[in-house]
C-alpha cells in the first residue's frame, strides 16, 4: 500500500523538521524549506502527512494534512507542521510562549483507495476500527478522520456519524445514501517515541 517505513533516524529527522518550521513559521524569522540535497532519499520522495500539535494533557491544539502525495515527503511535513501551528480554524495562531510546551505527530499516509459496497448499512462493517482512516465524499464536499480517531470514537456507526458532521452536512447522511467512501492507513511517530 505504501513504500517501507521509515527508519527510526528518518523519523526523528522528519520531527525536528516540523518543530523547526514551526519555530520558524511562530516566531516570524526565516522560513526557508529544507534542502532536499541535504536529506535522505526515502524523504526527498513524494509523500503525504498530518501533522497533529498537542499540548500537555493531550489537549489538541492544532492538525493539518492532506491527502495527495503531491511533494517531497519532508517539504509536505514542513508545510503542513506550519500550517497546524497557524492555520487550523479552529484554533488561534500557536503563540511563542506554548513552543516549549508542545508536542509534535505526524502520520505519514497511504495512498487512500476506494472501499466498494452497495448498500449505506454494509459500510461499518467494511470499516477496520484503530486501523482505517476514513475519508468521505459528497459532491465537491469531502472529510477525513485519521485512524487515531477511533480511539475516541470506536463504534464505527458513531464515527461515520461524526464524520459526515465534519464534511458539513447532516450526521445521518450516510445511513440515506451511498457517498465515496477511501480508506487508508498511516505510518505514526510523534516526539519521544521514534526509538521504541
Amino acid at each position: 500500500m505504501q513504500s517501507e517505513a521509515l527508519t527510526p533516524a528518518e523519523r526523528q529527522l522528519l520531527l525536528q523538521l516540523a518543530r523547526q518550521s514551526i519555530e520558524q513559521a511562530v516566531t516570524g524569522n526565516d522560513c526557508s524549506p529544507p534542502d532536499l540535497n541535504l536529506l535522505p532519499p526515502a524523504l526527498c520522495e513524494p509523500g503525504v502527512c498530518f501533522v497533529t500539535l498537542t499540548l500537555p494533557g493531550n489537549e489538541l491544539r492544532g492538525c493539518i494534512g492532506g491527502l495527495e502525495a503531491t511533494l517531497p515527503l519532508a517539504i509536505d511535513v514542513w508545510e503542513h507542521a506550519a500550517a497546524a501551528a497557524l492555520d487550523d480554524y479552529r484554533f488561534m495562531p500557536v503563540r511563542p510562549e506554548e513552543l516549549s510546551l508542545l508536542h509534535i505527530e505526524i502520520s505519514r499516509l497511504t495512498r487512500p483507495i476506494p472501499l466498494a459496497y452497495e448498500q449505506p448499512e454494509e459500510l461499518p462493517n467494511l470499516l477496520n476500527p484503530n486501523l482505517d482512516g476514513v475519508v468521505l465524499r459528497d459532491g465537491h464536499r469531502r472529510a477525513t478522520f485519521l485512524p487515531q480517531v477511533w480511539e475516541k470514537i470506536p463504534d464505527p456507526c458513531v464515527f461515520l456519524s461524526h464524520l459526515c458532521q465534519k464534511m458539513g452536512v447532516s450526521s445521518d447522511v450516510w445511513k440515506q445514501r451511498k457517498l465515496q467512501v477511501e480508506i487508508y492507513h498511516v505510518e505514526e511517530f510523534h516526539e519521544g517515541s521514534v526509538n521504541q
